[in-house]
This record gives C-alpha cells, structure tokens and sequence, in this order.
C-alpha cells in the first residue's frame, strides 16, 4: 500500500467523499481509473503524465492511505504519532480487501482525556484499534458490494 506525500493528493482523496465514519474516525476515498493508460504516466525525458486530474497525482497503481491526525483533536505529539501508526497497522491487513482507491483516515473528534489519562495507554490503544478495524470492514464491504453490481 502506497502512502499520500504531499497536499494535492490529501486534497484529491479528500475531495472523494465520505465512504465510512466511526464515532472519532471519517475515511474519505477517491477512486482510482483501473485501466493501463491511468497506471502508466509517460516516460520520455520532460513528458507530461498521460491523465489529467486527480488520477495524474497517482502514478502507481493499488490502494494509497494517508492519515490526517490534527492538533486540535489530539494535542500531544505521541498521541497522534500512536494513532497514525495504528492507522496504517490496521489498513496493512486490511490491503487486499480494498478497491484500487487513494484514501484518507481522518480523526474528526479528540478521545476524551478524562477517559483515557495517558498520552500513549494501551486502554486508548485498543479503543483507536477497534474503531479503525470498524472503519476499515464497512468501507470493504462497501466496496465488495458495488463490485457485485454489474
């Protein structure tokens, strides 16, 4: 699974829509063209790539995810730091369920810190974890589904 770098493509998988939502977690998803002309951008020296668009931003084929953790959600640098990874932990295994697709897991409100007193607890770990996997499984279901219609 390839990860978002840079800003345009955080703003091309955003501007996909929302596809799953969970209580602290949103998962935005851009579609991705399947076919070779899409995949392959043209290798001449100072060519331009072959798609115009937010498909020009995603050269290699596969699913893309990149993880938008904000300041004002989680304050503390480990705490987001926990979450990105459990993020990109939890997408790994869920790889070959998703669509060729750029996504984006965005946490949308802070974990209260009444509940979870430690910046980096394994208590708020596994809360992170679940919901995630939550996220992940509809968002693949979504997807088995509209690949079931013709």
């Amino acid at each position: 699974m390839q990860r978002l770098k840079t800003r345009a493509q955080f703003q091309a998988a955003m501007a996909g829509g929302v596809v799953s939502r969970t209580a602290h977690f949103a998962l935005h998803r851009l579609v991705l063209e399947a076919d070779d002309a899409a995949a392959t951008p043209s290798t001449g020296p100072g060519s331009l790539p072959a798609v115009q668009g937010p498909q020009a931003l995603f050269g290699v084929p596969g699913p893309w995810l990149g993880a938008m953790v904000p300041k004002r959600w989680a304050r503390r640098a480990v705490t987001r730091n926990a979450i990105k990874r459990q993020i990109y932990a939890v997408s790994a295994a869920f790889e070959a369920q998703l669509p060729q697709a750029a996504f984006v897991v965005r946490l949308r409100t802070t974990f209260d810190r009444k509940q979870f007193v430690s910046a980096c607890s394994e208590p708020l770990k596994l809360a992170v974890r679940t919901e995630l996997q939550q996220l992940f499984t509809h968002a693949a279901r979504r997807a088995s589904l509209a690949q079931a219609r013709p």
